[in-house]
């Protein structure tokens, strides 16, 4: 058996907004020390970008409703660092049978709902079984590979697979593996009732959000009393809330608005690493895209590191994969800044007079397309660019698959399954990187696992399924009073467990 035993560590995390192109350049300055003695008594004042539609994380999916709940609210077996490794939760310890198709967990003790009801086996049962039966469950695809699901004990979860999925584990870390109580009537579209360190105190829609410590909670009590969201869409907005005294954090930092939060003197800025992708979606099946020189002109014409000066930061990225994620390689030799190669591939092609569309969600701003309209002109195309409000873009975009190019920051981790599947929205069809990827997730050992996944992301750059305009990062402002705020991977979650604020 490979067996993987850990006492939960208390995670400390606060996330920024998913869909946000925030990112600077240079390494994080490290963060300052905290001033004064922790005050358990105190409430930490988060400032962010994109506000959930609602609370139910069962049937909602978005990064926003994932930030807030994971962790803080609702908890699974096992959870995630900010290097994206997995670790337990719930679970003390794990085992992992030989042949990769069995997981065996054993509950922590004392855990509880917020209602007082004490967590067992039965709940995690229930929880898991819905999420196979139920296609209307978040996670309902990653668990079609689940053979059965049993609870020997009060204590003791045994999960099977049909077959080993490298990826399994990781989903459990998402909404598929978050525990719910059983029969549990609570409306989860306004209330809740989870196991996490906080509870939900209120919601001012539109607002702010606020939650209190749980102080029945299993483990280590959380560090302040109370957390506020402050919902704050606008930018500049963000920035004058933090400089008045009203925050003291503030997420997605406008690179453009980073003088003045430095100029204060009242924050550190860090630098956080992301999954975060900027990918310039092609439409693999329309012509002219369905022809590859096309594809490869377009991707040769944009120059990558003027686009991220331009944006503000964050690091080149020139396929599917970022760093963060198994299979990660250096893929920049594939489609190296070259605008005259891009003109004669176009001229092979027959499309010297090109003209194409970007559709584009409207509160990506005008940057990026502003970078590619002239980055495209200097090679004959001409670019119009369609905002559209998100709602339009699902069901233009990734529903109908009605484009040419579009462009979204794709900020899940371990997403490249996208490109392995013929029905997403990029319409990208290859029978070797569906193999390979399949072998992937196949695979026992982690690295073997990973070398096929670079190997797919490889093919995937070089047949120039989409561009992959940078890998974001995202600038976080922390008062000195705060301590345990994380840097990494806080577009993905916030784990507010651990985090303290001084008194003052």
């Amino acid at each position: 058996m490979f067996r993987r035993t850990r006492r939960l560590a208390v995670i400390s995390a606060l996330a920024a907004t998913a869909f946000v192109l925030s990112a600077c350049t240079g390494s994080p300055e490290p963060a300052k020390t905290s001033i004064g003695e922790p005050d358990p008594n105190a409430t930490l004042t988060v400032g962010l970008v994109l506000e959930p539609s609602n609370l139910d994380i069962r049937h909602t999916s978005g990064a926003a409703i994932e930030q807030i709940l994971i962790d803080n609210i609702y908890e699974g077996l096992v959870t995630r660092t900010q290097d994206n490794e997995i670790e337990p939760r719930l679970a003390s310890d794990y085992e992992m049978s030989e042949d990769g198709l069995t997981y065996t967990f054993t509950l922590n003790e004392g855990i509880v709902f917020h209602d007082g009801t004490a967590l067992t086996s039965a709940d995690v049962l229930a929880s898991y079984e819905a999420v196979r039966t139920d296609e209307t469950l978040q996670g309902f695809a990653e668990f079609a590979g689940v053979a059965s699901i049993a609870a020997p004990d009060a204590t003791s979860v045994v999960i099977t697979l049909t077959e080993p999925n490298q990826n399994f584990l990781f989903a459990l870390t998402g909404p598929a593996g978050l525990i719910f109580k059983s029969g549990d009537t609570t409306d989860l579209q306004t209330a809740e009732n989870g196991t996490g360190p906080f509870t939900l105190e209120n919601w001012t829609k539109g607002s702010a959000i606020t939650f209190a410590r749980f102080d029945d909670y299993w483990s280590d009590a959380a560090g302040v009393a109370e957390v506020v969201f402050e919902y704050i869409p606008d930018f500049t907005a963000g920035v004058n809330a933090a400089l008045d005294g009203s925050l003291d954090v503030l997420t997605a930092v406008d690179p453009n608005l980073v003088p003045e939060v430095e100029d204060s003197g009242e924050f550190t800025l860090t630098t956080g690493r992301t999954t975060d992708k900027a990918t310039l979606a092609f439409n693999n099946t329309k012509a002219p895209l369905d022809d590859i020189r096309v594809r490869e002109a377009l991707r040769l014409a944009i120059n990558h590191d003027a686009l991220i000066e331009a944006t503000g930061g964050g690091e080149t990225l020139y396929g599917p994969i970022p760093e963060l994620d198994p299979g990660y390689e250096d893929l920049s030799d594939v489609a190296p800044y070259d605008p005259k190669r891009a003109k004669a591939l176009l001229a092979e092609a027959g499309e010297e007079d090109l003209e194409l569309t970007l559709t584009i969600p409207s509160f990506y701003g005008t940057t990026v397309p502003q970078v590619l309209i002239s980055d495209f002109a200097a090679v004959g195309v001409t670019l119009d660019v369609n905002p559209v409000e998100f709602p339009t873009w699902l069901e233009d975009v990734y529903t109908n698959k009605d484009y040419d190019l579009s462009f979204v920051l794709h900020v899940e981790p371990r997403d490249f399954g996208n490109f392995a599947n013929p029905d997403y929205y990029f319409n990208y069809d290859n029978p070797e990187v569906q193999r390979l990827y399949a072998e992937a997730l196949a695979e026992i050992d982690p690295e073997a696992s990973a070398k096929l996944l670079a190997e797919a992301a490889r093919i995937v750059s070089e047949d120039h399924a989409a561009d992959w305009l940078y890998n974001g990062t995202t600038i976080t402002a922390v008062r000195p009073i705060v301590s345990g705020f994380p840097e990494d991977s806080i577009n993905s979650r916030i784990n507010l467990a651990g985090v303290t604020v001084a008194g003052e």
